[in-house]
């Protein structure tokens, strides 16, 4: 493993790096990297792991097999030897005064086979067997899969088709998690970067990561440092340069550290609830060859972090599912459950684990992959089309297009609202109001939504709610000189 749990990578200085068995010449991830690589190898068929940070998550991912993270919490640390307890799902009994690091863990667990995942699972967490079965609803990060760099028809497109023929199961939704953030943990604005060319969410998330190692780093300094000082322990070049910039760091602003950490954790179970599951690539990359270059590592470690610092930071239950290969290399997708969700979360994997091998044995050996680019890129395709459309006059044309943008990303607001104008074109007045609705509902400051509302409604003789749309309008945009105009001629005719 990285000494003191302290890396992602596996490597390690003193005994060398576990030879990851699906590909060699690259490295295992870590820190719980002999765990992972011991159940890689089919030398056993399940093994513990620690997760601060990622070091269950990461190796998982890059050997090809499940791995689970708890919830924060969820197994008792008492007796514990932290390295951040803010982060830690650990049980690590650490021997200082050793030159060797013994441990026992209670954090993750690593198997190839979901019913042993299963089963390890339930004796972990002490749970029932028996418990209602609940409807599930996958909602796909958007913005955390352009970090990765394998094509979205092995990670979205597989998920969504592996769900399709599944009863309990809702069609896909689609999220900009780091906007979600951004909106949600106030905190986290003052660890924003003022000037960047990251997009608003990508720089949230990037924002997430940091807040997440600083808190790694001053409790590690609060646990360690004094034995770190004392014993000054020959590290790996790497870990030692973490471990010193944990020492040497201080911290003005540690409550908003721990003040992010509980607004990010109420924001997931919020957009989770009981039934929901987040999906994100589990790392953005494949993994890296063994020896690196330190430039390659950093950014590596960047985007990585950005994704892992989600269920790091939430303290919410993350799995990681392999999904066959790309470039020769293992990858895989992660599901996130909200805090306390850890056994719904089993269910969930050992439920649809088949159907999911059996979409990327498909993918893998067909050459009849659609050519898109994922869900969202192909429904944006459509909604260009059906503006094309629209602007050339053929208004039934557009309402097809706009209606097979729908049902590949049913949470975009704009799609309703421009077939919503498509409809008022046709005369369609009912099912333009109806868009419209949902647009709103989806898009609260959508002035669009509400002023084609208001025409229709304005259409259907409902001169009272149209007026009250076209003054929503206004509030959303005062200049608005249509909806001015609108605004006064309902009223009129209202009175």
């Amino acid at each position: 493993m990285d000494e003191l749990g302290f890396g992602i990578t596996g490597e390690n200085k003193h005994y060398g790096t576990p030879t990851n068995p699906e590909v060699p010449t690259r490295i295992p991830g870590g820190s719980s990297s002999g765990s992972a690589v011991a159940v890689a190898a089919q030398l056993v068929d399940f093994a513990l792991g620690i997760d601060t940070t990622g070091c269950v998550r990461t190796p998982a991912s890059f050997c090809g097999i499940l791995g689970f993270r708890l919830s924060h919490g969820a197994v008792s640390t008492v007796g514990a030897l932290p390295n951040s307890q803010s982060l830690d799902t650990v049980v690590c009994h650490l021997l200082m005064e050793s030159p060797f690091i013994p441990f026992s863990n209670l954090s993750g667990w690593f198997a190839r086979d979901p019913s042993v995942l299963h089963r390890v699972g339930h004796v972990l967490l002490q749970a029932s067997p028996v418990e209602r079965r609940r409807t599930r609803q996958f909602i796909v990060a958007d913005d955390c899969f352009q970090f990765s760099k394998v094509p979205k028809q092995k990670s979205i497109y597989v998920v969504s088709k592996a769900t399709e023929n599944l009863s309990g199961y809702k069609p896909l939704k689609h999220v900009s998690i780091g906007q979600y953030i951004a909106s949600n943990v106030p905190s986290l604005k003052e660890f924003e970067e003022t000037s960047t060319n990251l997009q608003y969410g990508t720089s949230t998330l990037k924002a997430l990561s940091n807040v997440m190692i600083l808190l790694q780093r001053y409790e590690f300094k609060t646990n360690h440092e004094e034995w770190v000082r004392t014993a000054k322990p020959k590290l790996g070049p790497d870990i030692s340069a973490r471990v010193l910039a944990a020492i040497n760091t201080t911290h003005d602003n540690i409550k908003t550290f721990y003040k992010v950490r509980t607004e990010t954790r109420a924001a997931l179970n919020s957009l989770l609830k009981d039934v929901g599951i987040l999906v994100i690539p589990t790392i953005p990359d494949i993994p890296l060859k063994l020896n690196s270059n330190k430039n390659h590592s950093t950014e590596f470690h960047d985007r990585t972090f950005a994704l892992l610092s989600i269920a790091g930071m939430s303290g919410c239950c993350q799995v990681t599912v392999p999904l066959g290969k790309h470039e020769g290399c293992p990858i895989s997708v992660s599901f996130i459950a909200a805090h306390g969700a850890d056994k719904f979360l089993l269910d969930t994997v050992l439920d649809m684990y088949s159907s999911l091998q059996e979409q990327v044995s498909i993918a893998s050996n067909s050459s009849a992959l659609p050519d898109i680019n994922g869900g969202m890129d192909t429904s944006e395709l459509l909604k260009e089309k059906g503006n094309a459309a629209f602007k050339g006059r053929q208004w039934n044309k557009a309402v097809n297009l706009y209606s097979e943008a729908i049902k590949l990303n049913s949470e975009n607001a704009t799609y309703y609202c421009n077939r919503a104008a498509a409809y008022l074109e046709l005369g369609c007045f009912q099912q333009a109001e109806t868009d419209c609705s949902e647009a709103i509902l989806l898009d609260k400051k959508n002035v669009k939504a509400y002023l084609r509302r208001g025409t229709a409604r304005e259409m259907l003789f409902c001169y009272k709610e149209a007026a009250q749309d076209f003054n929503h309008a206004l509030i959303l945009e005062p200049q608005n000189k249509a909806a001015n105009i609108a605004e006064k001629r309902a009223r009129k005719k209202a009175s």
